[in-house]
């Protein structure tokens, strides 16, 4: 049980118009803080007010991105209770980024903790307009100062949160995603299941020459074979194919997305085959050509869940779903979001209140 010192801001800033919000723009009036030094273990954590930090142009984590994020929202519900949806998925995985970037792990319990402070203290900025949210981004960086490849000595967790708008605010609509055979983004024993900075530079070029054909995202495959799909820009995927939902498995180059997996145990629940498999371009464009692939969606903490209406790779094209939402893709969708925002019952206990 961390014993968390909370400073509240003397001056409040104003709060965004919630039918105007811009994601990533507006933050809250206080942080999450604590630092770690070795030998001592994590220590000194607090709340508060939101404000630029001073560190060295040497910090290690400019030159060598030892560091690690997550991403994850609070909801107000309809009788303006604020909760969060599955929070300790994001303990368990920032822990995984941990270990395999040589940084000292935090206490599930712990790391909970820190945001539901955090957030409880800045509960005010969770908007109550239908659609919007608190996005949440907790992070940990490398900050001892000099140069030298070997992992820091000591290190920041920090809690940022900033309002965020309905991610659909005139409906669903599918996107365009052209499948990348050019550049990878990870590797089987790399840093791919990892939530790092590092995996998403190494998706921007890729993403703006899509952009510029007029795609929405990257469809990225394997590194090795370049033939097996792995995810879409920084969503997991997900095909129905014949009545069979399928998704690339976890093979140490994807991220192991908790909207995918929570996606997952409602489709299985609901009775619809699912396989966790290698899935080549190939399969899923002659499946598509063949009339077989029925729905293609992507699934993240912006979006929830995002139709795909039309695959390119090569020269193919192929339209999804007549270029509409299909009807799996929208039950998720209105199933998730029922239970983020309160509106379905949580009978599978994802929900933690903040207070």
């Amino acid at each position: 049980m961390l014993d968390i010192k909370i400073t509240r801001a003397e001056t409040l800033k104003p709060q965004p118009d919630p039918d105007t919000l811009v994601f990533g723009r507006t933050f809250t009036d206080h942080m999450f803080l604590m630092n770690y030094d070795a030998g001592q273990g994590w220590h000194d954590p607090r709340v508060v007010p939101y404000g630029p930090l001073p560190f060295e142009l040497s910090c290690m984590v400019f030159h060598y991105a030892q560091e690690i994020f997550e991403g994850m929202k609070a909801y107000r519900t309809p009788d303006g209770k604020v909760q969060l949806f599955r929070p300790y998925e994001n303990a368990k995985r920032m822990n995984s980024s941990c270990r395999r970037m040589c940084i000292p792990e935090i206490p599930e319990d712990d790391f909970v903790q820190a945001v539901k402070a955090v957030v409880g203290v800045d509960q005010a900025w969770v908007p109550g307009k239908v659609g919007t949210s608190l996005y949440i981004r907790p992070f940990i960086i490398a900050t001892d100062n000099g140069l030298g490849v070997h992992a820091s000595h000591s290190y920041l967790f920090a809690v940022i949160c900033c309002p965020v708008g309905a991610y659909y605010p005139e409906g669903i609509n599918p996107v365009k995603i052209y499948v990348e055979d050019e550049d990878v983004r990870a590797v089987k024993g790399g840093t791919g299941f990892t939530k790092c900075g590092g995996n998403y530079a190494a998706s921007i070029r890729a993403g703006e020459r899509a952009e510029e054909q007029g795609f929405s995202q990257v469809l990225w495959l394997d590194g090795v074979h370049r033939k097996y799909i792995e995810e879409v820009g920084s969503m997991n995927v997900m095909f129905k194919i014949n009545g069979t939902v399928i998704t690339p498995e976890l093979t140490g180059s994807v991220l192991p997305g908790i909207t995918r997996k929570s996606c997952l145990e409602l489709i299985r629940g609901w009775g619809i085959p699912v396989e966790e498999r290698l899935i080549s371009a190939q399969e899923l464009f002659d499946a598509a050509q063949a009339g077989t692939l029925e729905e293609a969606w992507g699934t993240g903490t912006a979006a929830v869940v995002s139709p795909i209406g039309l695959l390119a790779w090569e020269d193919r094209k192929e339209t999804v779903s007549g270029g509409n939402i299909g009807p799996l893709t929208q039950k998720l969708y209105d199933t998730l979001t029922g239970i983020q925002w309160g509106t379905v019952e949580d009978t599978h206990d994802w929900i933690v209140p903040v207070q």
